[in-house]
């Protein structure tokens, strides 16, 4: 490591363990999120970190080699999406214990690279909890970036929504209907497919499916909801 990113990373731990929180900490547990090697800081002191750093891609890989949780999420805030290859992609959702660092993962960063909307579809068919969370909540994510896209890449996500919408796994499922949410917020033609989707959906006979499609057609029909879109 040169010297000078060696400084950086050196200052940048020692100002995390600094900010140390040991009642965050324990509030991080109750919300499901990994504690192992956490120090309870919260985003928007990580935020202003990495403003005050920039991208900086090399730094980023460091951060997330060091296994401390704040410092993975500080990575996915600076690494440069440009220099992130399909390698890296995934050598870090292997890695992800949590599903703060999923987000954070997806929403800062992976949706951002030129492998996202491949990626999506992939994950979503893997059996790692994590990684097929990380599909979905890519799905979301882009469904709220990427405004460039077209109603059409994201009706492509509709029938994988329905496929994966029968996993019972409390961090999947979650995901699954938020990306549903956010596809059906995009424009009037999407929310129709979504909420026609979700009614599909609520039909299957298992209890996760039920939730998700009564969730996303709760939101999806609510006036608040159809107002912005008209």
């Amino acid at each position: 490591m040169p010297e000078e990113l060696a400084r950086l990373y050196d200052g940048i731990l020692k100002r995390i363990r600094s900010l140390s929180n040991p009642e965050a900490v324990k509030s991080m547990a109750r919300y499901g999120i990994s504690t192992k090697n956490a120090y309870g800081v919260p985003i928007p002191e990580l935020r202003r970190i990495a403003k005050e750093i920039g991208k900086k891609h090399l730094l980023a890989q460091q951060l997330w080699e060091s296994e401390i949780h704040e410092a993975r999420i500080l990575a996915t805030m600076v690494d440069d999406p440009e220099n992130v290859t399909e390698k890296q992609l995934e050598d870090w959702v292997m890695s992800i214990d949590s599903w703060d660092l999923c987000d954070a993962c997806c929403g800062n960063l992976f949706d951002r690279t030129e492998f996202a909307y491949r990626k999506a579809v992939e994950w979503s068919a893997r059996k790692e909890e994590y990684v097929k969370r990380a599909g979905f909540v890519l799905m979301a994510e882009l469904a709220v970036h990427d405004k460039k896209a077209s109603d059409e890449k994201f009706l492509d996500f509709l029938p994988i929504i329905k496929r994966e919408s029968i996993d019972e796994r409390n961090f999947v499922r979650k995901a699954v209907s938020w990306a549903l949410r956010q596809i059906g917020k995009r424009s009037l033609n999407l929310n129709k497919a979504c909420i026609d989707a979700a009614r599909e959906i609520k039909k299957i006979n298992l209890k996760s499916a039920k939730w998700i499609g009564t969730d996303a057609i709760r939101e999806l029909t609510s006036k608040s909801v159809q107002l912005k879109l008209q």
